[in-house]
């Protein structure tokens, strides 16, 4: 029996990695989708956090203009990720075709710090 408001589903917290995704996206105005995420632990004497690597694909005359947007902005743009601070987002790659469609590849690195 299941009791009145009950989730039959699990849900899944969201962990740092999907919410630095989120707010990629939200960055890119909704106009990116990621293909690719690698993540790898990092730490200094003083820190220890995450070192992330993202692709994100901008696809589309409209999508474009949001992508170089976003290359502008990221550097400084202010996260908000509860128990991270984000010390460093850089744009590290892009690759723009013209065919088949037009098609931005951007590649970000991000480091997020526990901040605990």
């Amino acid at each position: 029996m299941a009791f009145k408001g009950a989730d039959t589903k699990t849900r899944r917290r969201l962990t740092p990695a999907d919410r630095l995704r989120a707010a990629l996206i939200t960055l890119a105005e909704g106009q990116a989708t990621v293909t690719d995420h690698g993540e790898r632990s990092w730490a200094s004497i003083t820190f220890a956090g995450t070192r992330h690597q993202v692709t994100l694909v901008f696809t589309g005359a409209e999508a474009i203009e949001a992508g170089e947007k976003f290359i502008a902005f990221l550097p400084e743009h202010d996260f908000a990720i509860p128990g991270q601070l984000v010390a460093d987002a850089a744009v590290s790659a892009v690759d723009h075709q013209m065919l088949p469609e037009e098609r931005m590849v951007v590649q970000v690195e991000v480091l997020m710090l526990d901040d605990n």
